[in-house]
């Protein structure tokens, strides 16, 4: 959508997308990501924005950011039949208050703080954790002390599972690679190549070649003069 971060995304953004992803998905989990200030001015928004991407997205579960303060709606959503994803470490709609895009948990006390966390949104509910920008052997830990499973994104390979972002892995964003992310393909660089090519033979006139058109005869042809 253009925009320079994720507090500008809006709901209606988010369950027009998800709803677009839901009806493509036949056989995967679409977890929906609640945006900034959907869940944390209440409980009461909590609920009713998560059930907005249930109903109206058709996701199968929601995630949200934070740990021990915002376990009371973690608790009302998965109350409301609603399965919750929750997200700790860098925390991309906190970027305001962490300072900017930092790794998280690196203090004894950022740490113990971490794993806290962890415990309690397990306990509030959720159903799976992410975490992200997390060092791997803390991730490690808090994954073997929760029962829940971890995903990790700039995590470490303890975690149950991992996400990376697919403009990120197919080398279709260049602006910023963060350390964590691993290109598998340079798909970029292909894509920007076939764009310049299609433009310098439409600029020479050898696109659309005859292949590319439709015939007509010419007896039709000289019917119209």
């Amino acid at each position: 959508l253009g925009y320079s971060d994720t507090i500008s995304v809006t709901m209606e953004d988010m369950i027009h997308h998800t709803a677009a992803v839901s009806r493509g998905a036949q056989n995967a989990l679409v977890v929906a990501d609640m945006p900034f200030l959907s869940y944390q001015t209440s409980v009461y928004d909590a609920v009713v924005n998560a059930g907005r991407l249930m109903k109206e997205g058709r996701a199968g579960a929601v995630k949200l950011e934070g740990g021990k303060l915002v376990c009371e709606q973690i608790r009302a959503i998965v109350n409301a039949s609603i399965p919750v994803v929750a997200h700790l470490g860098m925390t991309p709609q906190s970027v305001n208050t962490l300072g900017g895009f930092k790794v998280q948990g690196k203090s004894e006390e950022a740490a113990r703080q971490l794993v806290e966390d962890a415990k309690k949104v397990e306990a509030a509910g959720a159903s799976m954790l992410v975490m992200e920008c997390v060092p791997a052997k803390l991730a490690e830990i808090i994954t073997n002390t929760i029962s829940i499973p971890t995903i990790g994104i700039g995590a470490g390979a303890g975690c149950d599972g991992q996400v990376l972002v697919n403009q990120d892995m197919l080398g279709m964003f260049h602006d910023f690679t963060p350390k964590f992310v691993k290109q598998f393909a340079n798909v970029g660089e292909i894509m920007m190549q076939a764009f310049k090519d299609y433009s310098a033979e439409v600029k020479a006139g050898t696109f659309p070649a005859q292949e590319h058109t439709y015939a007509i005869s010419d007896e039709v042809i000289d019917k119209l003069y």
